[in-house]
């Protein structure tokens, strides 16, 4: 361990995230992981560190937190105002600290979710090899509130030598590729899903992004035993708005499943706030 970070302001929802854990769905262990994981494996190409390593997940913000030795930050996913040690500094870039520093990241200006990376990487027990915090199951550690002490490791690598990496632009509507099934010929008409516009609900989380907008309709109404569930599955509860699962879903449930999302379209709604807007486009569009 090089040192640690005290935790003053943590927002609304700050967890320690990695890549996650798949492979343990057959035990009811869902992946969980960072949301945008794009964004987490810059911040840790930035700062030098693995691709495993793990960062903080800071949904919205604010965050605030010191720390008491030198050393390389960086922030990535959302566009939120950045400064260290009182000065303003760059996201998706790496910056430098010195000891004492604060940190603090103002609330996200466009996206959801931001990523503070920071050289060494966290340090926690892990849980069935990860250190991602599992909202659903609770595994893993447990959610950053204010006050908290986070371990930090020994950098591993040089952070890089950009001076900005390039990231997608974020913010405003989205469209995710699906691919149907397995359960899309529980519902008629379901060519309204791709002709409809959705809107991000205030329930959103982790969990699951649940949608606002034209309701889908079953085509009967035999019931299903629990099936598999998968990331990006578009599911379809008895209100018909659709709800698409996320890196803490359940491994199991008894809606039917209408679509699944494309995996390389799940960073755009882990960057999606209430109230952005949801298309969709089929397989062959």
């Amino acid at each position: 361990m090089t040192g640690t970070m005290l935790v003053e302001v943590a927002g609304p929802l700050t967890t320690l995230q990695d890549l996650g854990r798949p492979g343990f769905a057959h035990l009811g262990v869902p992946r969980s992981g960072a949301l945008d994981q794009p964004a987490l494996l810059l911040g840790n190409r930035l700062v030098g560190n693995p691709a495993t390593s793990a960062g903080l997940e800071i949904t919205f913000g604010p965050f605030t937190a010191t720390l008491p030795f030198a050393g390389t930050l960086a922030f990535t996913g959302a566009a939120a105002p950045l400064r260290v040690g009182g000065r303003p500094a760059p996201i998706n870039a790496p910056v430098a600290f010195r000891p004492g520093d604060r940190v603090e990241i103002g609330p996200a200006v466009a996206g959801l979710r931001g990523y503070l990376t920071v050289a060494g990487g966290f340090v926690a027990p892990p849980v069935l090899g990860s250190l991602a915090t599992d909202t659903l199951s609770a595994l893993g550690p447990p959610v950053v509130r204010a006050g908290a002490v986070l371990a930090l490791g020994i950098p591993a690598g040089d952070p890089s030598t950009v001076d900005v990496a390039p990231r997608p632009a974020i913010g405003g509507p989205i469209t995710l590729g699906l691919t149907w099934g397995p359960r899309d010929d529980y519902f008629s008409g379901t060519a309204g899903l791709l002709a409809g516009s959705y809107t991000i609900g205030n329930d959103s989380n982790r969990v699951g992004a649940r949608l606002v907008g034209p309701a889908l309709t079953r085509a009967h109404q035999r019931e299903l035993p629990s099936e598999g569930i998968v990331l990006g599955a578009v599911q379809v509860p008895a209100s018909g708005q659709p709800l698409i699962f996320l890196a803490d879903h359940p491994t199991t449930g008894g809606y039917p499943v209408v679509a699944v999302v494309d995996p390389g379209d799940l960073p755009l709604l882990a960057q999606a706030r209430p109230g952005d807007t949801v298309r969709f486009r089929g397989p062959q569009q």
